[in-house]
């Protein structure tokens, strides 16, 4: 009995013992893939390969919200600066162009160092998703009268 009772402590130790690597080698996998800045996408989801996915401290990408009539004061980006409207309808501008109008799913590029400014459409707020990377410099406000002069589309 003395035998069977050792045999079985040590199968379970070495199960223990098993499953604690098994743990902590799950663990260390987990912990350096996100210490990581680049990965792997999972490899089912894509075919001939897998793409590097790769995420930078430096780059936002915000929701923002715009009540109707709000707009930002013009300014520009060190990277650039991409929008996208999701919902409402928005206006931007460059410094000395015209006011564009932009619906949902059209995105707007702005290049690095452009002056420019963008906001909700007077009568409709506008959900902005934006992406940039880099500075935001900031400028003057946007007068109304910039605000409200007649929006061409793209």
């Amino acid at each position: 009995m003395a035998k069977q009772s050792r045999g079985a402590a040590r199968s379970k130790r070495t199960r223990d013992i098993l499953a604690s690597a098994s743990v902590a080698l799950v663990l260390a996998i987990v912990v350096v893939g996100l210490q990581s800045d680049r990965s792997i996408a999972q490899s089912s989801n894509f075919q001939g390969g897998a793409p590097e996915v790769s995420q930078t401290p430096d780059m936002t990408s915000i929701r923002i919200l715009f009540p109707a009539g709000v707009r930002s004061s013009w300014h520009t980006h060190t990277w650039g600066q991409l929008l996208m409207i999701e919902e409402g309808r928005a206006l931007t501008q460059v410094r000395g162009g015209p006011v564009v109008e932009m619906h949902p799913g059209e995105p707007w590029w702005t290049p690095a160092d452009v002056e420019h400014w963008h906001g909700a459409h007077p009568g409709e707020d506008a959900l902005q998703l934006t992406i940039y990377e880099g500075e935001v410099v900031w400028m003057d406000a946007t007068t109304d009268e910039e605000y409200l002069a007649t929006p061409t589309r793209p």
